[in-house]
């Protein structure tokens, strides 16, 4: 498999995702503005939506969209516990949360990366936002983890993205149970090598 990313995106989560089964892959860089990757090729001949995360997989397919990515990861490895079963309850619990981080944390939070934004437009994104996280902090409050004591891939992505508020100026230490619960999974074995492969490898012109 092949993962293409760009750093300091959503395309963390997946390849978390990745590190944490130990499954074989590539990783190559993509370039946001160029479109280049960092095996010279054109990343929109890839994934014609532009963007990451895109997973190529051994039969030349792609797979794009995170949340459909991690769970396909998940399914693969089922012993590994990253996604309740297809079909059950649990499973349905943990779409629910990854639309959840897709619509009202992703992209929620993806205006405050327009920096032409009048400060009066922001504090109204930043505002629904916090109202978000109030309802994330009542839930860690009495767990470790967004579906009970257990690691899975909605936590991977949650931290991605709450992982760009610091870039936004919000301190997420006004939702204590939040912050430790980023202190926790950024102490993962997974994340500290995912984000360390991805440093490792130079930036595309």
């Amino acid at each position: 498999m092949k993962l293409y990313f760009a750093p300091d995106t959503c395309s963390l989560s997946p390849h978390i995702v990745l590190q944490e089964l130990g499954l074989p892959y590539d990783l190559v860089r993509v370039n946001n503005r160029t479109k280049r990757t960092s095996e010279g090729g054109d990343f929109v001949a890839i994934n014609p939506k532009g963007y990451v995360a895109a997973l190529e997989l051994d039969t030349g397919e792609v797979l794009t969209e995170g949340p459909a990515i991690v769970q396909y990861l998940a399914d693969l490895k089922p012993k590994a516990g990253l996604a309740p079963a297809a079909g059950t309850l649990a499973r349905v619990r943990l779409q629910e949360w990854l639309n959840f981080i897709t619509s009202e944390i992703h992209a929620g939070s993806s205006p405050l990366f327009n920096r032409v934004l009048p400060e009066e437009v922001q504090a109204i994104f930043r505002q629904r936002l916090f109202r978000r996280f109030d309802l994330i902090e009542a839930d860690l409050a009495s767990r470790d983890y967004l579906m009970g004591e257990r690691f899975t891939v909605a936590d991977a992505y949650l931290f991605t993205v709450l992982g760009w508020m610091q870039g936004f100026s919000i301190d997420l230490a006004s939702w204590p149970a939040i912050a430790g619960y980023m202190q926790r999974i950024g102490a993962r074995a997974s994340v500290r090598e995912a984000i360390a492969r991805e440093a490792r490898i130079a930036p595309v012109e």
